[in-house]
């Protein structure tokens, strides 16, 4: 029930929920006690209006964001508060007394002064937002950026400008209930004083050497960077907040570029959700801005993605255009028509190439280049199950999706089938489960199997835990959690170091990466993930979610995979261990395999898990394994050869993209000038 009613309310927990009722009644409640009148009934109503209020705000909770829709917003829930207690006033026979009339009054000045606290808060940030935002960028050296104001004076200004009413509505409640007038002038001079200062203290940030360079002169610093920095490979990416992981997929990669990478970003949403890198970004919302910016050094624009944006760049004819994508797949997206447009396609290895032909899209195969994924090269490759240790089997189902399709994940058909087969497994294996972070987002039956599955291997885990057969080793154990505990301090210390960016602005100008402190952290990731592993047992059936340990280091720890249609499987296939994958839909093997490439060398489940014994047994006689050849055919056929490297071919490809791009710009300038002679001589 409680399930249900946090689901269509939008919210967030039970405490949000419970919150939002306690809003919602709290008005009702403050008229009636006004009507009675009560000043007791009334101050309590009101104090558990302010605070639901405050709580829900500080949660960000979706429903006080949509109570402004219906003309119920924040200054009208205040301002309703406010006549409700001078309908207290009245009904208290005070409409003669001169508290009364200060509380008229003072509400209405007070609301006086949230017009011009409103239009400098505005003006404030409109000045302060600029043109491009960037990072790793060296504008501070070109010019002045000032500092942003104090957090305190923007960061939730209306929400603060409007509870300085909450010492008026104090000092009038006292003296309704005490029939004595001071606390009410008290209260509400104090109210007018405290919302006058806070106008007063935004005035200086609208003028001055406070407010940042215009438009014409960011832009001119950013151009005579790109004249120094010289950027020769981008980057470009547009898209919505969910889509970042899209571009977060290249950031590796274009560290590892033996040319000069630039990325170009979009929207500043993309910027905010932008995993840290050591390649320089620049956020471009404005078209113009883009077309006018100089990047005439660029030989190579690389698109993760196929949106409407992209043609802001595609104009540029000195730089040769590829689309890259953000994976491959099976997916419609992998061989979409708009693809035409571009100079070339990279895919990861012939099966892309083949899906073009097949579609008959307009994509000429000439245009296609096998570069390999790069960034898969973090998954190691299978050596068998190390002497002494059980199997590890990974368990990762993704998410239910939009469309209720039963294909999209085994967990409610299949789910429960696959985790008691393997913790009843024998001889034994070790279950790792790790859930998509969508799971139940939209269906609450995938979150009730999801929470089904974690309890049985929760339970499973406790049995072997009690089981005398699975000694741990408690010193190592205890020593690997103090390595944890170590190295999250130094990372939370590295990565809180410094000072606290103020807005996009500050962060422009300050947002160059400590190169050391950048390596360090990724170094000392490194070791968290081998200290994790080290903290329990390697027979301890685990629920893995959150960020880390991530996906692929799930990968390495395990001797075989169960999973669904998704980039999952065929980034696991990289690592050449054996893999199942759910046909939930039931179309049957044959066709299972015929409508999705990455599952041709799968062990086929159907929803009762029953042929998991295959699996199980590659797994613990690799010599026996009857996929194994396929699979390794499968990889190279998906993901391109071994050798050489992803990024050795990915940066060949892009040398020698960049060749033909200066091919072509000095023949242009040579039929230029030739056409200029030709004028002359005539």
């Amino acid at each position: 029930m409680i399930s249900t009613a946090i689901r269509v309310a939008r919210v967030g927990s039970a405490a949000e929920l419970a919150a939002a009722v306690l809003m919602m009644l709290g008005f009702p409640c403050l008229m009636a006690a006004a009507l009675v009148p009560s000043v007791p009934a009334f101050a309590a109503a009101a104090a558990v209006t302010y605070l639901a209020d405050h709580f829900l705000h500080r949660r960000g909770s979706y429903l006080v964001n949509r109570l402004s829709k219906v003309r119920a917003g924040l200054s009208i829930r205040f301002l309703i508060r406010q006549l409700l207690l001078v309908l207290l006033l009245a009904r208290l026979d005070l409409s003669d007394n001169l508290v009364f009339y200060a509380a008229v009054a003072g509400f209405i000045l007070f609301y006086g002064l949230q017009a011009p606290h409103g239009a400098l808060v505005t003006l404030i940030r409109n000045r302060r937002r600029m043109p491009v935002a960037t990072r790793n960028v060296d504008l501070a050296s070109r010019i002045r950026i000032p500092d942003a104001p104090p957090r305190g004076l923007l960061n939730r200004s209306a929400e603060k400008m409007l509870h300085l009413d909450l010492i008026a509505v104090c000092g009038v409640l006292v003296s309704a209930f005490l029939d004595e007038p001071a606390a009410g002038f008290l209260g509400m001079g104090l109210t007018l004083l405290l919302s006058s200062l806070y106008v007063l203290a935004l005035v200086p940030y609208v003028r001055g050497r406070r407010i940042p360079p215009n438009a014409d002169t960011v832009l001119a610093a950013v151009d005579d960077w790109l004249a120094e920095y010289r950027p020769e490979t981008v980057l470009y990416f547009s898209g919505s907040k969910d889509s970042a992981y899209q571009v977060n997929m290249w950031l590796e990669t274009m560290e590892q570029l033996d040319s000069k990478p630039l990325i170009l970003l979009r929207e500043r949403v993309i910027l905010a959700n932008l995993a840290p890198t050591t390649v320089p970004v620049i956020c471009v919302p404005g078209g113009v801005h883009l077309m006018n910016m100089d990047l005439s050094t660029v030989r190579v624009a690389l698109y993760a993605a196929n949106v409407g944006k992209n043609i802001h760049m595609l104009r540029v004819p000195t730089m040769k255009h590829v689309f890259i994508g953000h994976g491959d797949s099976d997916k419609l997206a992998s061989v979409n028509p708009f693809s035409k447009v571009y100079d070339e396609v990279w895919t990861a290895g012939r099966a892309g190439r083949d899906r073009y032909a097949i579609a008959d899209v307009g994509v000429r195969d000439d245009d296609i280049v096998e570069v390999g994924r790069p960034q898969l090269a973090p998954i190691q490759t299978w050596q068998g199950v190390p002497d002494g240790r059980i199997p590890t089997v990974l368990y990762a189902p993704t998410w239910e999706g939009w469309d209720g399709n039963p294909g999209n994940t085994s967990l409610m058909l299949a789910g429960e089938n696959i985790v008691k087969q393997l913790v009843q497994a024998d001889p034994p294996v070790r279950v790792l489960y790790k859930p998509h972070p969508f799971t139940g987002t939209v269906s609450a039956e995938a979150g009730a199997a999801h929470r089904r599955i974690t309890a049985l291997v929760e339970k499973a885990a406790a049995e072997r835990a009690a089981d005398a057969r699975y000694r741990p080793d408690t010193a190592a154990q205890a020593q690997a959690k103090a390595e944890l505990a170590r190295i999250e301090a130094r990372i939370a210390e590295l990565s809180g170091n410094g000072k606290e960016r103020g807005d996009e602005a500050e962060a422009t100008r300050d947002g160059v990466v400590d190169v050391a402190r950048h390596e360090e952290i990724a170094r000392l990731r490194a070791e968290w993930n081998d200290a994790y592993w080290r903290s329990f047992g390697s027979y301890e059936h685990r629920v893995i979610t959150g960020a880390e340990p991530r996906l692929y280091d799930c990968f390495n720890v395990s001797d075989a995979m169960v999973s669904d249609i998704s980039s999952v499987v065929s980034d696991f296939i990289a690592s050449g261990k054996p893999y199942a994958v759910t046909d939930s839909a039931e179309l049957g093997a044959e066709e299972f395999k015929r409508q999705n490439t990455a599952v041709r060398a799968a062990t086929i489940l159907s929803n009762s898990a029953a042929e998991l014994g295959g699996l199980l047994d590659a797994v613990r006689d690799p010599a026996a394994d009857p996929l194994a050849e396929e699979r390794a055919e499968l990889k190279r056929y998906l993901l391109g050869p071994d050798e050489p490297t992803s990024i050795d071919q990915f940066n060949t490809a892009v040398a020698n993209l960049s060749l033909k791009a200066e091919a072509r710009n000095l023949g242009q300038e040579s039929r230029i000038a030739a056409a200029e002679e030709a004028e002359l001589a005539g």
